[in-house]
């Protein structure tokens, strides 16, 4: 049964007002036309080209000791496996996490832990939430970049299983979004099996952004983080594509399978995010189901979590799940959203800093048997999102009941603004070819990077 909930609250901080209040229809701003002589512009609903630029800068400001992290990042993923491997081995999306918890460590104690040697002592859940936030995670598309024909790049993204892929001390080890271990392997990365030919030093390791592809069995690498112990995390989206693009062939990881070799690994196709380059990665024909485009901000840097200078944005032709299904695979009639439960009541997003959807009142979460940390399912009735200047102002939510134990975060903002517009007034393909002009204006670009398998 859906109970709505005592007390809702929105940034700035006003009067709180009851979810069971007049409702308002929404209604979704009107559309322009798609003049490709100018950007497409929408009304602003977001902060996120603001917080795109102060990203960029923040990257050049905190410059850190890449090659450092990146050596302790792949040596714990691989002693902690061989110490404790994981229960879910077998079947890593149907396990659920244990429970959240007396036992485990608090929350901020775990976002505190930055050295790597100190998260390789980590065990079962609190392990995989700590490694779950070392991957880059893109925000979803809910306004068009500037410059995007010019800054970013373009590619279109394969569906599957969002992991890490580790090979250190002679072994490969992969690692889902959640933390969890999908699979432990042979492979021809660098020090990736042990074989007289694919020996190697303990400075010799490989850390890959992967999407395993279920129906051929393939890791299609989707970013390098390290390669052969050389850090790749202060280095451009441009530079790093262009080193997996060359490193990756070399070393025979994209060959057929063998007795050393156990999973083929793939590049994916990287385009210009030009006219051209666009429509390339959005029909162009490729040896995996698409779900949805990824654009790269060529001067990004690779940062963990919440990134909003890589992008994913689908639609119903380029992915087969646009809404959120339920897990029956059917859309729900209102849309659902995952928030987390704070010490004071608030409800919040997985961003930093979270954003609050609203607010729980002390009674409520008692009654219900609720605990800080919790993550919590919300249905978005009539009344809808409401945004200022960009700013989300007021939201209708109501509580549903626990999120799955298998997921590890909230959902970000994006991807609940996302799901909002996909329902009511979503980003076309027109207006992000509008965005770019027409194929005559990028004659001066610099070519593609092309990644063939």
């Amino acid at each position: 049964m859906v109970e709505s909930l005592i007390k809702c609250y929105f940034p700035p901080f006003k009067k709180p007002q009851h979810c069971l209040s007049k409702r308002t229809p929404l209604t979704p701003p009107p559309m322009p036309s798609h003049d490709l002589r100018r950007p497409f512009k929408r009304a602003a609903i977001s902060d996120q080209q603001k917080r795109r630029d102060l990203t960029l800068l923040r990257q050049q400001q905190n410059r850190r000791d890449a090659q450092l992290h990146a050596r302790q990042l792949a040596s714990s993923i691989i002693s902690q496996t061989l110490e404790q491997p994981d229960e879910d081995d077998e079947d890593p999306i149907e396990v659920e996490s244990e429970e959240r918890e007396s036992e485990e460590r608090d929350e901020v104690g775990l976002m505190e832990i930055t050295d790597v040697r100190e998260a390789g002592r980590l065990k079962g859940a609190e392990g995989r939430r700590w490694f779950a936030r070392q991957l880059l995670i893109p925000e979803w598309m809910i306004d068009v970049p500037d410059r995007l024909a010019v800054d970013w790049y373009v590619l279109s993204r394969p569906a599957g299983k969002h992991c890490f892929v580790v090979s250190s001390n002679g072994t490969t080890v992969s690692r889902l979004r959640n933390g969890s271990v999908l699979h432990h392997f042979p492979s021809a990365l660098p020090n990736g099996a042990r074989t007289r030919d694919n020996g190697g030093s303990s400075q010799s390791y490989c850390v890959l952004d992967c999407i395993y592809h279920e129906a051929d069995q393939t890791y299609y690498v989707i970013d390098m983080v390290c390669w052969r112990g050389y850090s790749l995390y202060d280095c451009s989206a441009e530079f790093r594509f262009f080193w997996l693009n060359s490193k990756l062939a070399e070393s025979g990881a994209c060959e057929p399978p063998s007795r050393y070799h156990k999973y083929r690994f793939s590049v994916v196709p990287v385009y210009n995010c030009d006219r051209n380059g666009l429509l390339s990665a959005y029909a162009g024909a490729v040896p995996y189901i698409k779900d949805g485009l990824l654009f790269y901000n060529k001067h990004a840097h690779y940062e963990a979590g919440n990134t909003p200078l890589t992008l994913v944005w689908k639609d119903e032709k380029c992915s087969q799940y646009v809404i959120d299904t339920d897990s029956k695979g059917d859309v729900p009639t209102q849309q659902q959203v995952n928030l987390e439960l704070q010490s004071d009541g608030k409800l919040t997003t997985s961003d930093d800093p979270p954003v609050p959807f609203g607010c729980l009142e002390s009674d409520f979460i008692a009654k219900s048997g609720l605990q800080s940390g919790n993550l919590l399912r919300f249905l978005i009735g009539d009344g809808g999102l409401t945004f200022v200047d960009g700013k989300l102002e007021k939201a209708d939510i109501h509580y549903f009941g626990k999120s799955n134990r298998a997921r590890a975060f909230a959902d970000s903002f994006s991807k609940v603004i996302f799901q909002y517009m996909a329902r009511h007034s979503p980003l076309r393909i027109d207006d992000l070819l509008a965005s770019v002009g027409t194929s005559s204006d990028q004659d001066e670009r610099p070519p593609d990077v092309e990644m063939d398998a």
